[in-house]
């Protein structure tokens, strides 16, 4: 499964691979991502896909719309029909793919929302 590895500063690359993804996401098993890295995971066919370390989202404003699903924001793209979910707010932004199959995509963000939260900290209140 071709995934593009972001290309974040040291920092947040540190804190990305310290994150302790899931085996099963969605009753979907993990599987290889391509090229290789701490900063990607993948999970099922078509692929629910995990990249740490983006960008912030260029489109992403302090009026945009967040969902918030157990403290963590996150930020949905296209706005009509979320498919990619970043989460906002942490000291590295966490980029997941769900394709339309997996709906409710909220349950994946359930289920991937713990790893981030004990890894990744929050930014201070306010901040996106």
């Amino acid at each position: 499964m071709q995934v593009p590895v972001p290309s974040p500063d040291a920092a947040t690359q540190r804190l990305c691979q310290g994150l302790r993804l899931p085996e099963k996401v969605h009753g979907q098993k993990r599987r290889d991502t391509s090229p290789d890295s701490p900063l990607t995971a993948a999970w099922g066919s078509p692929a629910i896909a995990l990249r740490c370390g983006v960008p912030r989202p260029a489109v992403l404003r302090p009026t945009s719309e967040l969902v918030t699903i157990n403290g963590i924001d996150w930020f949905g793209q296209p706005a009509d029909r979320p498919v990619t979910f970043t989460a906002v707010g942490r000291q590295a932004y966490v980029e997941v793919t769900v394709p339309p199959k997996y709906n409710p995509a909220g349950d994946v963000l359930i289920e991937l929302g713990p790893s981030i939260k004990a890894t990744i900290p929050a930014k201070p209140e306010g901040q996106i």
